[in-house]
C-alpha cells in the first residue's frame, strides 16, 4: 500500500538530513512516523512525505520545478512551495505543483495532517478521490476565529503597536485571517470522505462540518523522551508554573498573569515560565518595533503588577529541553480558551507532572477530573488560581494526580496501540474502494 502525507513542517529527521533548523511544532508526528518507517516493509506500506516551504529554502531557491523530491531514512519526500508566513491566502498554483507530486507517487491513501493551512484543499481538489483521503484533525481554525479574543479587554483588543500597523496584522486583522482559514478548512472538510479524530469535540465538529466522512478514532503518539522519563517531587522547582506557550490570545497567558499576584500573596516564590515565542521581547529597538499588541498586553500585566521576577520566557524548546522543564515544574498549566487534544497536557501527563487545565474542547478526554489533574469551567478563569493554590499546598495530592496522570497516559498514548490503529484505518480504506 503506497501512502503518502501531508504535514504543515519538515518533519525532524528530514530536516535533520538536510542540515535544516527543526522545528518546534507537530512534535508527535515524529513518534508516529519512526514507528511506520521502522515496520513498513514488514506491514507492506511504502510511505512517502510531503510538506510546504517558502522561497528562502536554498533547495527551493535553486530548482523552480513543481516540487523537489529527496530521500531520508529511505522515505520519499516532496517539498512544494506555499506562502505559509500568510495562510490566510488560498493559491491555486499549489493544485498543479500538489497535482504534480500526486500523479509522481501515486498514493493509494493519501493523509493528511491538519486543516490550518490552504495547502490541505488544495491537496483534496488535486487528488479528487474522498474515498482514498483521509484528513486528521488537529486544531480548526474556525473554531479558534470564533474565541479569538479570549476574554481580552475591549481596549487591548483594539490597541495597535508599530508592528500591528505595517504588517496589518492586529488582533482584530488576525482573527479575519482565522475565519478565513476556516473557510478553507470546511471547504476541504466537505470533500473528504475519512476523519481521524480523537475527542467528543472534533467528533462533533466531523458531524458538523464532514457529515459525509466516516470518523475514524485515534490517539496520537508522543514524542520518544516523554515516555522515559518520570516526574519527582523531590527533585522539581517548588511553587513553579509552566505553560507550553503563550504567543497568541486564545492559549491564554493573560489569565495566568490576572491571578499571579494572588499566588504570590500566598507563596511568594511562584514563578511562571513560558515556551514558545518571546513575543514580550523588547530590550532593543528592533524588539520595540516587532513587539504586537498582544504582547504589550502582556507587557502591561507584567509590568502594572510588579510580575518581572516572576515570569520568564524561554523561547522555543526542542524535546530534551521540553522534558526537562516539564521535569522541573510543580504544576503545568493550560489555560487555553479552545483546544481539541493538546498535546502538551499529554507530555505533562506522560511524565506525571500535575496538571490544570480549563476545561474546553476534548481536554475532558485526556484528563480525568480530580483524579488525573484537575479542570476548571472554561468561564471562570479566577477558578484557575484556586486550582494551582490546591496543588502547591498538598503533596500528597499532587502525587496522587501524578501517578494518576501517567498511568492514564500511557494508555492513550500507547506507542503500538495507536500506530496498530493507524494500519487498520489505512486497510479499511484501501479495501473498501
Amino acid at each position: 500500500m503506497r501512502v503518502l502525507w501531508l504535514c504543515n513542517i519538515m518533519l525532524p529527521f528530514i530536516a535533520k538530513s538536510l542540515g535544516q533548523k527543526i522545528v518546534v511544532k507537530e512534535g508527535w508526528l515524529s513518534g508516529l512516523v519512526n514507528k511506520l518507517i521502522l515496520n513498513q516493509k514488514r506491514n507492506n506500506i511504502t510511505l512517502a512525505i510531503c510538506f510546504p516551504a517558502s522561497d528562502d529554502l536554498n533547495m527551493i531557491k535553486t530548482d523552480q520545478s513543481l516540487f523537489v523530491k529527496d530521500k531520508a531514512d529511505g522515505v520519499d519526500y516532496y517539498i512544494f512551495r506555499e506562502d505559509t508566513v500568510h495562510p490566510e491566502n488560498y493559491d491555486a498554483g499549489m493544485e498543479k505543483s500538489l497535482g504534480a507530486v500526486l500523479d509522481d507517487f501515486k498514493p493509494d491513501v493519501l493523509h493528511i495532517f491538519g486543516t490550518e493551512f490552504p495547502h490541505t484543499l488544495a491537496c483534496v481538489k488535486a487528488f479528487h478521490n474522498p474515498q482514498r483521503t483521509l484528513i486528521g484533525i488537529q486544531g480548526l481554525c474556525s473554531a479558534i476565529a470564533d474565541v479569538y479574543m479570549a476574554d481580552l479587554p475591549m481596549a487591548a483588543q483594539k490597541k495597535k503597536t508599530v508592528r500591528d500597523l505595517l504588517k496589518r496584522d492586529g488582533l482584530f486583522e488576525q482573527q479575519a485571517k482565522f475565519k478565513k482559514r476556516g473557510e478553507y478548512e470546511k471547504e476541504a472538510l466537505s470533500l473528504v470522505g475519512h476523519v481521524t479524530g480523537r475527542t467528543d469535540f472534533d467528533r462533533e465538529m466531523t458531524k458538523k462540518l464532514a457529515p459525509q466522512a466516516t470518523y475514524h478514532f485515534m490517539n496520537e503518539t508522543l514524542r520518544n523522551e516523554f515516555y522515559t522519563n518520570t516526574w519527582n517531587i523531590d527533585k522539581i522547582e517548588h511553587y513553579s508554573l509552566f505553560l507550553s506557550q503563550g504567543n497568541y490570545p486564545i492559549k491564554g497567558l493573560h489569565y495566568v498573569l490576572d491571578v499571579l499576584p494572588e499566588i504570590i500573596e500566598e507563596y511568594e516564590n511562584t514563578m511562571v515560565y513560558v515556551a514558545g515565542d518571546v513575543i514580550t521581547a523588547n530590550g532593543s529597538l528592533r524588539d520595540k518595533i516587532r513587539l504586537s499588541g498582544y504582547g504589550k498586553y502582556l507587557l502591561y500585566q507584567i509590568k502594572k503588577n510588579k510580575l518581572e521576577e516572576h515570569v520568564k520566557f524561554v523561547g522555543r524548546l526542542h524535546s530534551d529541553r521540553m522534558c526537562a522543564r516539564f521535569l522541573k515544574t510543580h504544576v503545568f498549566l493550560c489555560p487555553s480558551a479552545i483546544e481539541n487534544s493538546p498535546n502538551s497536557v499529554g507530555e505533562a501527563m506522560l511524565l506525571g507532572v500535575p496538571v490544570v487545565s480549563a476545561d474546553v474542547g476534548g481536554v475532558h478526554n485526556l484528563l480525568t477530573n480530580k483524579k488525573d489533574g484537575l479542570l476548571y469551567p472554561k468561564d471562570k478563569p479566577k477558578r484557575l488560581k484556586d486550582a494551582i493554590l490546591q496543588i502547591f499546598e498538598d503533596d500528597k495530592l499532587a502525587m496522587y494526580f501524578s501517578a494518576n496522570a501517567r498511568a492514564h497516559a500511557m494508555q492513550t498514548h500507547d506507542p503500538d496501540t495507536n500506530y496498530n490503529r493507524l494500519l487498520e484505518i489505512y486497510n479499511e480504506i484501501n479495501n473498501c474502494v
